[in-house]
């Protein structure tokens, strides 16, 4: 949690950047939707095509990790949890759903995602509160382990100084990474969309979305699950994804309710991820191959959701931290030689408004 804390303060700034570049960098297509995005940021402002290449082709193929196999994954487990739903069902229901959606494009997807995310979001904070609020008196205890964690020196039965910290970080990192995929060059995409003409201002809503996603939210969940199941007595290794959380949300509401409450805010938070990657790969895709080639990408996208529901938790996380890795690359490379181009249409926002 401590590293996730520590990757998202970082990410404000990455994300800050990517943002205010894609305003800056992006053009209308023949059909006059906005595009805009890492890759054309790197074609644009870099004129550096074979690295814009690169960094669509990593996207592209990420899109399959995080934002498909990961969240399919993590839907058909709390589904199957919560409700006994086969594994199989929620995968076919999923992929026809998401085919469904992503051939809209991004109205369709804006549209959808507009509806669930505030609601859910809002929801889900209020009930991690009342648990923080009904064990308050641990809360101190629940930070003191975040922070000793982070800096364990030595992994049970490892016997190597550092190791400990080593997976903290990784594993923190690469969560941190995920969730608000700051330097990934990935929400640039939609962000690029938006109908604002400073590319400040797109570039501050950048921050606060790091800020919501990782600092409030993973915060929260972190939370639950600490001060529900017990500061001290968290079973590592046996329980995953959602279970830990239900188990923080059942110390204090009881029952099945907080099950069920669980298992629809992660569906509704994975779908909404799902169909935002749908297009992330779109445009991708697109950059690559042109715009007809777009709906065999689609048509696979869907397919590769039964796939993702279907495998181990374990092989589609450690899929999904490989490609954003690959992906990173190219787009940090870009907003390193491209910082001065920040710094100078940041100082003339500011310097404007004065």
């Amino acid at each position: 949690v401590f590293w996730m804390w520590l990757s998202a303060f970082l990410g404000m700034m990455t994300n800050y950047a990517e943002n205010t570049l894609g305003i800056k960098y992006r053009y209308r297509n023949e059909r006059g939707d906005w595009i805009g995005g890492a890759m054309i940021y790197i074609e644009r402002g870099l004129h550096c095509k074979w690295l814009a290449v690169i960094f669509s082709l990593f996207c592209f193929l990420a899109s399959f990790g995080i934002g498909n196999m990961t969240q399919a994954n993590s839907i058909a487990s709390g589904l199957k949890d919560s409700f006994g739903v086969p594994s199989w069902v929620t995968a076919v229901v999923i992929m026809f759903f998401v085919a469904l959606v992503i051939v809209g494009g991004i109205k369709r997807i804006a549209s959808v995602t507009e509806k669930i995310v505030p609601f859910m979001a809002v929801f889900y904070i209020l009930g991690g509160l009342v648990v923080v609020l009904a064990n308050v008196q641990e809360v101190p205890a629940a930070f003191a382990m975040i922070f000793r964690e982070a800096f364990h020196f030595q992994a049970a039965g490892s016997g190597v100084l550092g190791y400990g910290i080593a997976v903290a970080m990784k594993r923190g990192i690469s969560r941190g990474v995920f969730s608000n995929e700051a330097g990934l060059g990935s929400s640039v995409m939609v962000h690029s969309a938006s109908d604002v003409e400073e590319p400040v201002v797109q570039g501050m809503w950048g921050v606060f979305e790091v800020f919501a996603d990782t600092i409030v939210v993973c915060t929260m969940t972190a939370l639950v699950v600490l001060l529900g199941v017990g500061v001290g007595n968290i079973p590592y290794e046996t329980d995953q994804g959602a279970n830990l959380t239900i188990q923080g949300f059942q110390s204090v509401f009881g029952g099945p309710v907080p099950a069920v409450v669980v298992a629809i805010c992660l569906t509704l938070f994975a779908i909404s991820t799902v169909l935002t990657w749908g297009l992330y790969g779109s445009r991708c895709f697109e950059f690559l191959f042109g715009h007809k080639a777009v709906k065999v990408y689609q048509v696979i996208f869907a397919l590769v959701v039964i796939v993702g529901a279907m495998m181990k938790l374990d092989i589609a996380w450690n899929i999904a931290d490989t490609l954003n890795g690959l992906m990173a690359i190219p787009n940090l490379i870009a907003l390193l030689l491209l910082s001065g181009a920040v710094a100078s249409i940041t100082r003339e926002y500011f310097k404007d408004k004065k």
